[in-house]
């Protein structure tokens, strides 16, 4: 087993075991955050939109919580600004991905004619705050797959792979419950949480992450007026008018439900791991010293048994 598990892993880094208390930290932000959920309600459009992201802070006050205890200090680094992924150019980047990768799969559905859409307005205040609300959506589930579950998981397990699946996979269950979610929109959140983990744990990149996520979200959501993982924003500067199932579009869950956003995301990560295996690059490893400390403290432990 010494092969597999590294001896600074603690037994609430065991799969199940990080998966539930995830799951439970998550579940614990949502309530902190009923309040402004149900302040969402009844308010005009643009404001209930983004009261309902920006509702997922609860989600960061915990997450910071437990990632800022004594254990899990070195959890941190992967939040701080750093000379390689954590940097402004990776934001630009990631920005760049989320937006590019949703407006390629809209063009697709556009061109297919699997969608029709129509100019509902343009307000670039109202615009600018749901984007910030809409980072803080998406950067809460960023801070718990990928730094949280990810970083416990590294701790526990050796290989990289258990990490960078791991996370993926609880991300994916996380979307589950959603409206409309279907085959294509399952595999769909599994495939972008593992490009994602690949740019936390080898490019350092957890801001980087924050930006797909947000620029995907927000460029499918508010600027095309697409379902976005099953819902509907009641505000965005396109509205959709027509809807038909196509290779790029599922009418239930958006470009998210279809098989042509799972292919274009598996392209993605194809460059990544083509990259990474030009350059060489090897995944950031924040636990190396805790499990050099516990092997000292294991092999000093033996003589006296």
């Amino acid at each position: 087993m010494n092969k597999y598990i590294r001896k600074c892993g603690r037994t609430s880094d065991i799969l199940p075991l990080a998966y539930l208390i995830t799951f439970g930290l998550i579940l614990l932000g949502q309530l902190i955050s009923l309040p402004l959920l149900n302040m969402a309600e009844g308010q005009v459009p643009w404001l209930n939109i983004a009261l309902k992201y920006f509702s997922f802070i609860g989600i960061w006050i915990i997450g910071l919580l437990f990632i800022y205890r004594r254990d899990n200090e070195p959890m941190k680094a992967v939040l701080m600004p750093n000379d390689t992924g954590n940097t402004w150019k990776w934001i630009l980047i990631g920005s760049g991905i989320g937006l590019g990768t949703n407006v390629l799969c809209a063009i697709l559905s556009l061109l297919f004619k699997d969608i029709g859409l129509s100019f509902s307005c343009f307000e670039p205040i109202r615009l600018i705050i749901i984007l910030l609300c809409v980072a803080v959506q998406s950067g809460a589930e960023e801070l718990m797959t990928r730094c949280y579950l990810l970083e416990k998981l590294a701790r526990r397990y050796k290989s990289p792979y258990v990490a960078i699946i791991g996370n993926a996979v609880l991300f994916g269950l996380l979307h589950f419950t959603n409206d409309g979610v279907n085959f294509w929109g399952a595999a769909q959140t599994m495939i972008i949480g593992v490009m994602l983990s690949l740019m936390v744990m080898y490019y350092n990149s957890f801001w980087g992450a924050v930006f797909v996520h947000t620029l995907w979200n927000y460029s499918q959501n508010i600027i095309l007026g697409l379902p976005n993982s099953g819902i509907v924003s009641p505000y965005s500067i396109f509205h959709l008018d027509a809807a038909s199932s196509g290779f790029f579009f599922d009418p239930g869950f958006g470009i998210e439900g279809s098989p042509g956003a799972c292919l274009v995301l598996l392209l993605c990560i194809g460059l990544f791991v083509l990259d990474i295996r030009k350059r060489n690059l090897k995944p950031i490893d924040l636990w190396k010293q805790a499990e050099e400390q516990a092997e000292q403290a294991a092999a000093a432990e033996k003589p006296a048994q």
